[in-house]
């Protein structure tokens, strides 16, 4: 008898010493390999990330995405877009950003890293009909090719409105537009003004913009800093509209030098019907020191009474689990 009590007892330690590693375990980065400028988006109670395969601009040619169930446990989709099927598209791209419309799936990313108006490349636009694609070329040319207002056509991230009405807000080189898509997203639709892009560029603003909305009012971030340094880092304002004005408010995630450095590039995943919130974003390791040696990592994002950002505290444990019911 005593035998098997005993037996039961180390049963019952080997579990509860199993949960315990489990629970434990640390969940940042999120998936293994060097991924940056990370976009976290829910489709069909499915969270995906879709980041930009950080490496050297040569071999920087194609997109892999990632899909969960649990926010936990990752499943990589290779080469969801490849250059090779971009017939603009010569040299990187990067920092995807995808929005569903009308039943098809709308990857929008940069290409060519334009440093000037006469040459090729911008901001692009992919299509699928599924979210782990195959993605296609969707217009067969860029959708921006040109520097509006001093902004880089890079970093671009649409938004839709409570309307339904989507925007462009892009731009690097310290400067951002936004800009009102055609609803098949095959160019813009001018304002009152007749003007296609409209700067709106906060204080220290450098890439990387993201906005959404939270008791009817506009939270835009953007990145800070210099992607390739530790002081890389997330901001943001707050505005009553999506064209601000947008007065910056202070610093809400950056490098912890017994953590990571270079932490930036972000988006936000808000779970339906919940008051939780997401921050995915990249940072980079302290054993590493080349510029794109960048992880994708998951915080959770609070707030305070007044509808500040609390500060983010980078971890390696990351987020637990979470099933969307």
């Amino acid at each position: 008898m005593k035998q098997v009590i005993f037996f039961l007892f180390i049963l019952a330690y080997a579990k509860t010493m199993a949960q315990t590693a489990v629970t434990s375990k640390n969940n940042n980065p999120v998936f293994k390999g060097w991924y940056a400028d990370p976009e976290g988006i829910i489709f069909d109670k499915t969270y995906w990330i879709y980041p930009t395969f950080s490496a050297p601009y040569a071999d920087q040619v194609f997109l892999d995405a990632f899909s969960s169930k649990d926010l936990t446990n990752w499943t990589k989709h290779s080469r969801i877009l490849d250059t090779t099927g971009v017939k603009w598209a010569k040299r990187a791209i990067w920092a995807p950003s995808i929005i569903k419309n009308k039943n098809k799936y709308f990857l929008f990313f940069g290409a060519n890293d334009i440093q000037n108006d006469q040459e090729m490349g911008g901001i692009g636009v992919a299509v699928a009909s599924k979210p782990e694609g195959p993605y296609k070329d969707y217009l067969g040319k860029p959708l921006v090719d040109k520097f509006h207002n001093g902004a880089q056509p890079i970093d671009q991230f649409v938004f839709r409105d409570k309307d339904g009405q989507c925007y462009l807000i892009y731009g690097g080189w310290k400067h951002c537009n936004i800009a009102k898509l055609k609803p098949d997203f095959t160019g813009f639709v001018p304002f009152k003004d007749q003007t296609i892009f409209k700067e709106i560029t906060p204080e220290n603003y450098v890439e990387g913009p993201f906005m959404f909305i939270k008791n009817n009012k506009y939270y835009f971030m953007w990145s800070e800093g210099g992607w390739t340094g530790p002081d890389y880092c997330v901001a943001y304002a707050i505005a009553d509209s999506p064209m601000g004005p947008f007065k910056r408010i202070g610093k809400i995630l950056e490098q912890d030098p017994k953590i990571a450095v270079g932490a930036g590039h972000h988006s936000v995943i808000k779970v339906p019907d919940s008051d939780t919130y997401y921050i995915v974003y990249h940072r980079r390791p302290l054993t590493e020191t080349h510029a794109n040696s960048r992880e994708t990592c998951v915080e959770e994002m609070h707030f305070d009474e007044n509808g500040f950002i609390k500060p983010i505290v980078i971890t390696n444990e990351g987020v637990k689990p979470h099933i969307i019911k």
